[in-house]
């Protein structure tokens, strides 16, 4: 066991090695490593040196995280280093969601495998300014499961960081899992004395999100990590009516019957301009005022909306990036200006 490293079999609440309380704590009790831990000798993890080195050739880092599961994180975070590297950025994307890896799907990169060279493990390139990083790369098939407490986590990102060489890059966005938990407390330890430029926070509007979402931003007061801002994506379901689906109910039966051919020849036949026109629809209970009002209260920015939108949906499962032609017309122009705003607030950190 090295001095700085958690083992494997350590308990689900292992103070650390390093720590004072190390093999004398209440959860120590019981774990093989106890007598070991208890008399180790305690100091620096050295392994933050070498991650500090690593990170010394990465100018900004941004945290992505979200309170609660299924709000569109991973999608923001893959469409964000889509668009940093289509800002001529060197651009790095890193997936710390060890047990619902969705990175390597979202950026078309499935079935690859991670290479390591003389330097140390070599991110997976979408492009030759886009790399990943992600435990989806490590899998036998991506239906396996990761069953892992927590000191394994923690040291699979540790490894990630001090062992991955990404070279001289822009940026690192970090996809972190929901809530704050372990691979949370662990990516600021590792990172902070690097420097991190602050974490963008994903929520969808309804006040069922925005509850995890506070204590997120709770989080991150906490630890030191700078808030750029809250992004309230699924905001609406917005589409163009000539892409809608037009059903028609069959109350006899509870059916419904597709008549999407008789509406659209309809319209344009009679009123050919409403095919341009975007029709939107309330997905989730936004009457609370949502992202935007627990903002103001909160003292801290609101970075805009990103409305539901099949074509990003579609895009984050085909791999590709949202701004590569106009087929995301609703979304891709959200997420841009978003992005322009993060963009600016790394670059006064330098």
């Amino acid at each position: 066991m090295e001095n700085g490293d958690i083992p494997e079999d350590a308990n689900e609440h292992c103070p650390g090695p390093q720590s004072e309380t190390a093999g004398k704590s209440d959860s120590c009790a019981g774990c093989p490593n106890q007598e070991a831990c208890a008399t180790a000798p305690k100091g620096p993890d050295p392994d933050l040196v070498a991650i500090a080195e690593r990170m010394s050739t990465v100018k900004h880092k941004i945290l992505v995280l979200s309170g609660k599961g299924g709000v569109g994180k991973s999608t923001f975070s893959a469409q964000l280093s889509f668009a940093l590297a289509g800002m001529d950025h060197q651009v790095g994307l890193m997936d710390i969601d060890i047990c619902g890896p969705s990175i390597p799907k979202m950026l078309g990169l499935e079935g690859q495998e991670i290479h390591q060279s003389n330097l140390g493990w070599s991110p997976v390139y979408v492009e030759d300014n886009l790399g990943v990083m992600s435990i989806g790369f490590m899998l036998p098939n991506s239906d396996e499961a990761v069953i892992w407490r927590g000191p394994r986590k923690n040291s699979l990102i540790k490894q990630f960081l001090k062992d991955v060489y990404w070279g001289e890059i822009d940026y690192l966005v970090v996809d972190a899992p929901p809530g704050t938990s372990d691979e949370h407390i662990s990516i600021v330890q590792y990172l902070l004395p690097s420097g991190i430029d602050g974490a963008i926070i994903v929520t969808t509007p309804q006040e069922v999100s925005l509850i995890d979402v506070r204590k997120e931003v709770s989080f991150c007061k906490k630890v030191g990590v700078p808030v750029l801002g809250v992004v309230e994506n699924m905001s609406g379901l917005s589409q163009p009516l000539k892409d809608v689906k037009f059903m028609k109910l069959l109350t006899e039966t509870g059916s419904s019957s597709d008549v999407t051919q008789d509406v659209i020849s309809c319209l344009r036949e009679h009123a050919p301009e409403l095919l341009n026109i975007v029709a939107c629809s309330e997905v989730f209970d936004s009457s609370g005022g949502g992202a935007e009002r627990m903002c103001r209260e909160m003292g801290i920015p609101f970075l805009g909306k990103v409305p539901l939108d099949p074509q990003l949906c579609k895009a984050a499962e085909q791999g590709k990036s949202c701004f590569e032609d106009n087929k995301c017309s609703v979304s891709a122009p959200a997420l841009k200006s978003i992005i322009e705003k993060v963009v600016p607030s790394t670059v006064m950190t330098e």
